[in-house]
């Protein structure tokens, strides 16, 4: 499988199953979706901003739910699996993205695995292990989030020196030296989280060093 990042924003997830699964994929793309829970029973967990619809839909009843939701992705999250699989089936059938919850390992063409993700303002690291492992991947997950603090806020350092640098008419390759030796410096990550002014000298110092005082 390769990574790959989506926008969902104003896109619909339909998630099947109101169970702790259910819950935790709900919560994952409340961030940007809308997302419709079915079920029959709710379990008492965080969905986040997700819109339930009560009810025990069928293998035959799950055309009408894509009919009516128009998703752009398709969660079966329910503990059937003859229902999983008709909810992946009918998914594939009309193009749609469908994450299934429980099959782990292969996956068929079409089939999606949401991974563990650690978000820093606009950095995003994603980790999976291609559904085989989950609690590895909330472990790494832990151990990235622990060691990409501040991320965030270097991310929009960097891009602002990269479109100063550029308005400078800086060349290509050394606008890029010059950045990179910017979010290469322990001094720099050391200053970020306090307000930004001793990053922002730090990150000027290490750029005028790089081009020789001129940009």
């Amino acid at each position: 499988m390769i990574p790959l990042l989506h926008d969902f924003a104003g896109e619909t997830v339909l998630v099947f199953g109101g169970g702790p699964v259910g819950a935790r994929k709900a919560r994952r793309f409340t961030r940007e979706a809308r997302v419709v829970v079915v079920a029959p029973d709710f379990a008492d967990a965080e969905f986040g901003d997700a819109e339930f619809v009560r009810g025990a839909p069928e293998p035959a009843d799950i055309d009408a739910w894509l009919d009516r939701t128009e998703p752009a992705l398709v969660v079966a999250a329910t503990d059937d699996g003859t229902l999983n699989a008709r909810i992946e089936s009918d998914a594939r059938a009309r193009n749609v993205l469908v994450n299934r919850t429980d099959i782990h390992g292969e996956r068929e063409n079409g089939s999606v695995v949401v991974p563990a993700t650690v978000r820093d303002g606009d950095v995003t690291v994603s980790v999976s292990t291609g559904g085989t492992a989950p609690a590895l991947s909330k472990y790494l997950r832990e151990q990235i989030g622990a060691e990409t603090e501040h991320a965030g806020e270097m991310a929009a350092l960097a891009g602002a020196i990269r479109d100063r640098l550029q308005a400078d008419s800086v060349a290509p390759a050394r606008r890029r030296n010059a950045i990179r030796a910017v979010v290469r410096d322990d001094r720099v990550w050391k200053h970020l989280g306090t307000g930004g002014a001793k990053a922002q000298q730090r990150a000027d110092r290490v750029v005028s060093d790089i081009l020789g005082d001129t940009t």
